[in-house]
């Protein structure tokens, strides 16, 4: 509890007292009045300040306006009439400040909450001086190609790849996972990153500023920025709203009487006066200005929780409406790692055709070739290897051994005036021939992620009408891991200006104009298209600038399962905006009637008021917890 809140609380307690105290004192006339006065002021001289600030502002309808007026006009008719009745104004004062500070405690909890689960940011950064000592350092104060020692229990401070050592990292505060991570030489490690066991020498590949870490605090920290459009809507509502009840208060506590003049047959002046004031307690908006911001708030640090970042609340309400999910292919729904699946027609053993291959593609780095020289395993012998020759879209030629080796696709078997074997099977086919001979051909794929199918199948239980997958692939390829994962519809062999395309005839397909058209990619070689779709989610991008830069959504992990958890909780937050709201203006547009027909007094008044905030802001609350899948 802050010291601020703990203020409040002693001031709620000692008006509380007092007011008990003084059921039993018998004190009548002036004295009475200025007796009450004191438990008033305690409790509400903030109030009061508030209002007349704004009043000299020129801004006066708000909330502490209502109150002001409320309990002052209270007060003041009680003095008129006599009756002695101070109780009423000082205690709708008194619950108004209760019902502010358990929402005071609420919003502090969820923060505390949100902070807790991003509490990433690593404190120092351990380097080693001219004498061979740790030394603590800045992490501001560390350059690119620093080497930094991350010891058990600390966080790794600045994005870097692993030189030396071996651990276990968590990345739960990250990526919403509980299994640890595996760390060792030569791995990419991020910041944020807990480190669990072992020592870990790191040589940083960014700078503090721009590592993960600094990047995701800074999404979290302007998320709140970006208002969606139910709570931009309440606070276009309150601003016009405020005004009217005062003009309708007033109306109230005027126009009766005077048509009383007339008739003779209605109550006095100062029954309408309370009735007008009973009416502005009950009217205060502060249930939906308090409640519909928090639940976005809450919902936001929910989905942190989980492992997805949301750049803002309009963000999280667009996504509550997504029917149409397109994704890429490879690094979103597969694993973007190739590997050598099989190897067909060989006229050699396994091993073999696989050192041949792998010598012959070593000096290459297209991702076909380095899967061919980890299936291979072993070091390369870069002394038996001459004369490389790579034919552009083609292959590879080389001298491996002494030896003339050719591996490539049909075009360049067929450049070389060798026979070679079609192949039927999902991949990419590398041909080898050695000295002129076709000796087999390897199958090469990349494999799917192990819940890609369960994350299209949620993605559709969710509430997604339609799913595309819009890759660059063969088209053979893509409609092969479409079938596999029951995804609706494929678009194969597209450039990035072509994705940017297929997303737009997808967005002028749409049903209904409110319906939202989500594009999840790696956030590198889609940054177009995350930008052109309604909601860009970036999947497997920590640490990718473009994607952070380019999407609304980021997934702290690579699992396309919690795109679909994303929804579930764009959904629940909604739900609890929408009940918030009908709840609130629900109960006081029954309550506003009642105190209109003399029939509510202030005790209903201040259950419509501050009753209905304290039970809009817990409802809000439960937007920070997600139910686990």
């Amino acid at each position: 509890m802050t010291k601020k809140q703990k203020i409040m609380l002693c001031r709620i307690i000692i008006t509380a007292v007092l007011l008990i105290i003084f059921q039993f004192i018998p004190i009548d006339g002036l004295y009475r009045f200025f007796i009450y006065l004191i438990p008033y002021l305690i409790i509400g001289f903030d109030i009061l300040k508030k209002a007349a600030h704004g009043i000299i502002n020129l801004k006066p309808f708000d909330e502490n306006f209502l109150m002001a007026i409320a309990t002052v006009g209270a007060f003041v008719i009680a003095l008129i009439n006599h009756s002695g009745d101070y109780l009423e104004a000082v205690a709708v004062m008194l619950f108004y400040q209760i019902g502010e500070f358990f929402q005071s405690v609420a919003v502090g909890r969820s923060r505390k909450n949100i902070s807790a689960l991003m509490d990433i940011r690593p404190d120092h950064a351990n380097i080693r001086n001219d004498n061979g000592e740790l030394e603590r350092v800045d992490p501001d104060d560390v350059e690119i190609g620093s080497v930094i020692i991350v010891n058990p229990g600390e966080k790794i401070p600045i994005d870097g790849i692993v030189i030396e050592g071996r651990s276990t990292l968590d990345t739960k505060a990250l990526t919403g996972e509980s299994v640890p991570r595996t760390a060792e030489k030569d791995d990419e490690v991020i910041s944020g990153c807990i480190n669990m066991s072992g020592v870990l020498s790191i040589r940083t590949t960014k700078e503090f500023g721009d590592s993960t870490v600094s990047k995701i605090l800074e999404l979290v920290e302007d998320s709140t920025s970006r208002k969606s459009k139910s709570e931009a809507f309440i606070t276009r509502f309150a601003r016009v709203y405020t005004p009217v009840v005062c003009l309708s208060a007033l109306a109230l506590s005027i126009l009766p009487p005077l048509i009383n003049i007339a008739f003779h047959n209605l109550p006095g002046w100062s029954d309408w006066i309370y009735r007008a004031l009973t009416f502005l307690v009950i009217s205060c908006p502060c249930a939906l200005v308090i409640s519909i911001p928090l639940s976005f708030f809450a919902g936001i640090g929910g989905a942190s929780r989980e492992g997805v970042l949301v750049k803002g609340s309009n963000y999280l309400e667009a996504l509550s409406k997504t029917r149409t999910v397109a994704f890429d292919k490879t690094g979103t729904m597969t694993k973007g790692v190739f590997e050598v699946n099989d190897l067909h027609h060989s006229s050699l053993d396994r091993e073999k055709l696989l050192f041949f291959a792998a010598h012959a593609e070593s000096a290459s780095s297209h991702p076909i070739a380095q899967s061919i020289i980890r299936a291979y395993g072993k070091s390369i012998d870069e002394t038996i290897v001459a004369d490389v020759e790579e034919i552009g879209g083609n292959g590879i030629k080389a001298t491996v051994d002494g030896h003339l080796v050719a591996a490539g696709n049909s075009r360049l078997m067929e450049k070389l005036g060798i026979s070679c074997i079609d192949c039927h099977s999902i991949g990419t086919i590398v041909h080898i021939a050695i000295d002129n001979e076709y000796c087999g051909h390897l199958v090469i794929s990349d494999t799917v992620k192990e819940n890609a199918h369960e994350a299209v199948r949620s993605l559709k239980a969710a509430g997604v009408r339609r799913t595309v997958m819009l890759t660059g692939d063969l088209k053979r390829i893509g409609e092969e891991i479409a079938n596999r994962l029951d995804i609706d519809e494929v678009y194969s062999e597209l450039l990035p200006n072509e994705k940017v395309e297929a997303v737009e005839r997808l967005l002028s397909e749409k049903e209904n104009e409110k319906d939202i058209v989500a594009f999840v990619g790696d956030g590198i070689n889609d940054a177009p298209v995350l930008g052109r779709a309604d909601i860009g989610i970036a999947m497997g991008a920590l640490g990718s600038d473009a994607a952070i830069e380019a999407s609304d959504i980021v997934l702290m992990d690579d699992d396309p399962l919690k795109i679909s958890k994303a929804i579930r909780i764009s959904k629940k937050c909604m739900r609890i905006v929408y009940e918030n709201i009908w709840f609130a203006i629900g109960v006081k547009l029954v309550c506003l009637m009642l105190g209109a027909l003399g029939i509510a007094n202030m005790w209903i008044a201040i259950f419509a008021d501050v009753g209905v905030m304290i039970i809009a802001v817990l409802n809000a609350i439960r937007a920070l917890f997600v139910k686990r899948l």
